[in-house]
């Protein structure tokens, strides 16, 4: 029996919607390897994370499409995306994935600019003459 799922994780404005079947650890984003995707090692780390605390390397392929945001709010998002998929299919993992703070969706997001200001926070210079 092969064991498919699917779920998505994001992370400001990125999102990575993966797909996890039972096979030998590949983990494919965007068609490449994520070694080629995420070329620095602390990126490799984040991706893989998942996997390492719920000790499942090698045991599922993981094809990833993300989009949006920057290199490491991907990272991050594939991460959330990872460890989800694992707690659907064995629910068991679910606390060590937590106390590693992984199963957390991290919120944070850009705030919008204001009208009649420089940015979300800064002001205009004022002149007072």
């Amino acid at each position: 029996m092969s064991t498919i799922t699917n779920t998505s994780g994001r992370r400001k404005t990125a999102v990575a919607r993966i797909y996890l079947q039972d096979g030998s650890g590949t983990i494919t984003v965007n068609g490449k390897d994520y070694k080629e995707y995420f070329p620095t090692l602390p990126l490799q780390y984040i991706v893989t994370q998942a996997n390492e605390v719920s000790e499942t390397i090698g045991k599922f392929n993981v094809v990833v499409n993300v989009a949006g945001g920057g290199v490491k709010g991907q990272a991050e998002a594939v991460r959330l995306a990872i460890a989800k998929a694992i707690v659907e299919l064995d629910p068991e993992k679910k606390p060590s994935l937590r106390a590693k703070g992984i199963m957390t969706r991290d919120d944070r997001m850009v705030e919008r600019k204001k009208p009649g200001q420089k940015k979300a926070r800064k002001k205009f210079q004022f002149s007072k003459r």
